[in-house]
């Protein structure tokens, strides 16, 4: 036993690792030195058995007490203590078979396999569809094409010509799979593989058919009128249930799923998974100064809106329900929320200037309050 390595230093872990700290190292080293993938390679084989020997003291919990009390001399058989049976007299494989099935599609001596010839879903079909700010909003009927696979409609899915048989796979008896065994170093590894004699079907078609050349499936391009509903976002999707492709030995078909673009507007602005809309609305110096009327634009056209006497540039105001409506609830919608912006003019001639030069003198103080305030607030300071 003196030439054995030290099971932990095998994995490359430190005394004391936990289960799950073995099990992770475990994989990685057994699939780094598995045989499959060092073809021919005797010292890698070697490192394979020193893994799944310390893998199987290890990964038991008793097995690792004694180990960790007594070392290599409680599994010598000479020496009178140990555990009968197995590879090096370490009792069983059934993790280590689990393990392997999830590298390798099978595992050691009997590990389950999945029937190819059970039902299977068919599979989802992606689209994508463009529309407009107004469209997202309020709804509207588009025409989607897509591709999908669906059974041939001359063979009816049985992948033969008509009046020809189709006929069970005598190579793995319509299982669609074959087990090989491979034998290293004492040790039965199974792995489970694709039969190459039906190519996984489980059957043999002997005449096959000439539209789908044997599959028994055909591509077929399709055009489908969907409904978007209102209040869609940019980049949801939504699911034609059974429109992609059919599915194989009577499973359900998958389903369509359309991702939505919605193009930018002009100028309103929708916050992301919301139903309020935003704009800007610029005004005039003389309009915030006194208070106007304006024109507001909505997703309907124009809604005519009362700013405040002396309004300042970046106030919001809201105008209810004029926003985008809930999906699958049109009588409730959103809000528009506009900011007056105030513009101020350019390029004035001399006698504009001579009335903005009276007007500023005529003002106080007291009519700009917040420039009062701030200078006031800073020499209140000193």
């Amino acid at each position: 036993m003196a030439d054995k390595r030290d099971y932990y230093e095998v994995l490359g872990l430190s005394k004391g690792a936990s289960e799950t700290e073995i099990k992770k190292a475990y994989r990685s080293m057994a699939k780094k030195y598995h045989p499959d993938m060092n073809p021919g390679d005797s010292e890698a084989e070697a490192k394979f058995k020193e893994v799944n020997e310390a893998y199987a003291v290890l990964s038991d919990a008793d097995k690792k007490a004694q180990y960790d009390q007594f070392g290599h001399a409680a599994f010598d058989q000479t020496a009178g203590g140990g555990y009968g049976g197995g590879f090096g007299g370490f009792g069983d494989f059934g993790d280590i078979g689990d393990i392997f099935g999830s590298f390798f599609g099978g595992g050691f001596g009997g590990s389950s396999r999945q029937n190819r010839n059970a039902p299977m879903r068919g599979e989802d079909v992606g689209a994508r569809v463009t529309i407009t700010f107004e469209e997202a909003a309020f709804g509207v009927k588009k025409d989607i094409s897509f591709s999908r696979v669906q059974k041939c409609s001359d063979c009816e899915g049985s992948g033969a010509a008509k009046g020809s048989s189709v006929d069970t796979c005598m190579a793995c008896h319509g299982t669609g799979q074959r087990t090989v065994t491979q034998r290293i170093a004492g040790m039965a590894f199974q792995s489970t593989t694709t039969c190459d004699a039906c190519r996984g079907r489980g059957k043999i078609v002997k005449e096959p058919c000439s539209n789908c050349r044997g599959t028994g499936y055909v591509k077929i391009n399709k055009k489908l009128s969907v409904n978007i509903p209102a209040g869609i976002n940019d980049g949801e999707r939504i699911a034609l249930r059974g429109q992609g492709c059919d599915g194989r030995n009577g499973g359900p078909a998958g389903d369509l799923v359309i991702t939505v673009s919605v193009k930018r507007h002009n100028f309103f602005m929708r916050e992301q998974g919301g139903y309020n809309i935003y704009c800007d609305i610029p005004i005039t110096v003389a309009e915030a100064t006194l208070g106007a009327e304006i024109e507001i634009p909505t997703l309907e056209g124009t809604q005519k809106f009362t700013i405040p006497e002396g309004t300042q540039s970046g106030t919001s105001f809201t105008l209810r329900q004029k926003g985008i409506p809930y999906v699958n609830n049109a009588n409730r919608r959103g809000d528009l929320i506009f900011t007056a912006v105030v513009e101020i003019p350019k390029g004035l001639n001399d006698k504009q200037k001579e009335h903005m030069r009276a007007f500023a003198e005529s003002c106080k103080e007291s009519n700009y309050a917040k420039k009062h305030g701030f200078f006031k607030r800073i020499f209140d300071k000193k």
